[in-house]
């Protein structure tokens, strides 16, 4: 019995098969998601294939003012500026020795509301006339208020313009028109723009500011 069980024993040794070596490391983030001006944010980095755990550093470039780069390969933060901020992130895995590889990547960050001056306002006559264009960058509806204001040398403010409707979710260069007659007399322009989403208790607001007073005379 004792010999039968030695063979027995040697044969599934000999059968057992070697466990197959880990496949080359690889990175699995394509893109990065875009991330809002004064929102917090959160991504995570990802690789196939090497031995965990995985290191991640950055290598070269920059990511916005207010994030940073985890060793866990999480990007997160609340970006303070706006723009396209290209980065290589290098992660390394448990191997002995190490694998490692670069990853090039871009973090965009966009204005979940935009405002800008379409048509900036000028007098016709006894009118102040102008347009203002808004952007939606999120993936949530807006409910939107518009007010563009007149407000003359002594403090006075009148309403060129309100508007307050639904701005749908990725809706961009939305044309506000106004036109108002405010009376004679010299006047600094100014637009405020509120978006609500309600259902995420967030609040967003940009203001436009003529680049100059402008002076209505009388008939």
């Amino acid at each position: 019995m004792c010999a039968l069980f030695a063979v027995a024993s040697l044969a599934h040794a000999q059968t057992t098969p070697k466990p197959s070596p880990p496949a080359p490391l690889s990175a699995a983030s394509i893109a990065l998601p875009k991330a809002f001006l004064r929102t917090p944010y959160h991504a995570e980095l990802g690789v196939q294939g090497g031995v965990a755990p995985f290191r991640w550093m950055l290598e070269s470039g920059s990511l916005p003012p207010g994030m940073d780069l985890a060793p866990n390969g999480v990007v997160s933060g609340t970006p303070r500026l706006v723009g396209d901020f290209p980065f290589t992130a290098t992660v390394s895995d448990s191997s002995t020795p190490p694998h490692q590889i670069n990853q090039s990547l871009v973090l965009r960050v966009v204005a979940p509301l935009m405002a800008k001056w379409l048509r900036p306002p000028t007098v016709n006559g006894l009118r102040v006339e102008g347009s203002v264009e808004v952007s939606n960058q999120t993936g949530d509806d807006f409910d939107l208020t518009e007010v563009v204001v007149a407000v003359n040398d002594i403090g006075r403010a009148t309403v060129l313009g309100y508007q307050h409707f639904t701005l749908e979710k990725n809706t961009l260069n939305y044309e506000i028109p106004f036109s108002e007659t405010p009376g004679p007399g010299t006047y600094q322009i100014n637009v405020d723009v509120i978006a609500e989403i309600p259902d995420l208790d967030v609040i967003h607001h940009a203001r436009l500011v003529g680049s100059h007073p402008l002076q209505v005379l009388g008939p």
